[in-house]
């Protein structure tokens, strides 16, 4: 199977309770779909480099995906029905890191 980096924004209007749930969604839908989620990062309310939908902030969420490509295709025509989706990118990678993302190390970094 392949492996993917998939990181999406959320709404700015829903909570960060609404947009952990909407990961659980996603977590159980890509492990009917046959995919393993490897780690899943919530980054938090975070601002956007431009306006989309009139919206300047954004929830970050990533997922590190071991799964074939038909559920991530699948994943992504959910997320276009989505309206608590803004957007979303996947990309294809060689290996997944285990270590927490260069965010996350940021963010515990401040929290020192």
């Amino acid at each position: 199977m392949a492996l993917y980096e998939h990181v999406l924004i959320a709404r700015p209007d829903i909570s960060p309770a609404q947009v952990e749930g909407l990961m659980e969604e996603l977590s159980t839908f890509l492990d009917k779909q046959g995919a393993k989620v490897a780690k899943s990062e919530y980054w938090g309310l975070r601002n956007l480099s431009y306006p989309i939908n009139k919206q300047r902030k954004g929830h970050y969420t990533l997922f590190n995906i071991d799964g074939p490509a038909e559920a991530i295709h699948e994943l992504e025509r959910q997320h276009r029905i989505s309206d608590d989706i803004m957007r979303y990118m996947t990309i294809k990678v060689e290996e997944l890191d285990e270590n927490p993302s260069p965010m996350m190390s940021r963010k515990n970094r401040r929290d020192d």
